[in-house]
């Protein structure tokens, strides 16, 4: 029989020593890769995700383009060494394909590919350690590297998971509560319109229980947005990225 850990004290404090409704540390950096027309490096607790965008650039091989759109393609894949599960693997998985074909459909919809027909506007995300929770970061980094590559999205999407363990619904669940929990439901939202473009439900909830999921999720995506624009403004406001402004505007003689 599986030895399964006590997720919750007597005081109702999580294995890390979180309560219920709180986050993980996030730290997010804009612009680390200097050849991606746009990167972001997240920190999620003790996840660490890189994510680099390249384009809109030309569509190769050419017959996979359209004239009506850019074509978005998004692939993730997990490092052999981000995790013990993963320890040896190297090469596409089912769950990789799986979360590349979900987070490309997510910025489907907030991308506005329609500005770029003929093209192809490409996403990596390389998970370089795991701990629960990767999709939802690399979402969250995702929309960062977008930004930073100056691409026009509909709204900026960030994601947080939900889930229950021992009958209570806690936010951003570890890896931990993720295996051993009742219930895991990573959801994206749009920041402005509040719009859901991600939601996913492993296991089973009471209605009650969504609703309370969803409260948590709507308040810790505001949290996690605000960490999303302090790293663009840090990229956009540091010495390196003005010198590299000043060295390609264009002078006019009057």
């Amino acid at each position: 029989m599986e030895n399964i850990p006590k997720l919750l004290d007597e005081q109702g404090r999580r294995i890390d020593g979180r309560a219920v409704d709180e986050l993980r540390p996030i730290s997010i950096k804009a612009g680390v890769l200097n050849n991606a027309d746009g990167s972001a490096f997240i920190r999620w607790g003790n996840n660490k995700i890189l994510v680099a965008v390249y384009g809109p650039r030309e569509c190769i091989p050419k017959h996979e383009s359209s004239p009506y759109r850019a074509q978005l393609r998004c692939r993730y894949n997990m490092a052999p060494f981000c995790s013990l599960a993963e320890h040896g693997k190297s090469g596409p998985s089912r769950r990789s394909m799986e979360l590349s074909k979900i987070i490309g459909e997510t910025f489907e919809k907030v991308v506005i590919t329609e500005n770029f027909p003929k093209t192809a506007i490409d996403i990596f995300i390389d998970v370089l350690q795991s701990d629960g929770g990767t999709r939802c970061a690399a979402v969250t980094a995702t929309t960062v590297a977008l930004a930073d590559a100056g691409i026009p999205l509909k709204d900026m999407v960030a994601a947080v998971a939900v889930g229950k363990i021992e009958n209570k619904v806690v936010l951003d669940l570890s890896k931990d509560e993720d295996n051993f929990g009742q219930s895991d439901n990573p959801i994206a939202i749009g920041v402005r319109d509040e719009q859901i473009f991600l939601y996913q439900m492993d296991g089973l909830l009471t209605k009650e229980e969504i609703k309370e999921g969803l409260r948590m999720a709507f308040a810790a995506i505001k949290k996690i947005h605000s960490l999303q624009l302090k790293a663009l403004e840090e990229n956009y406001t540091s010495q390196e990225h003005q010198k590299f402004i000043s060295l390609n505007m264009p002078t006019f003689k009057i």
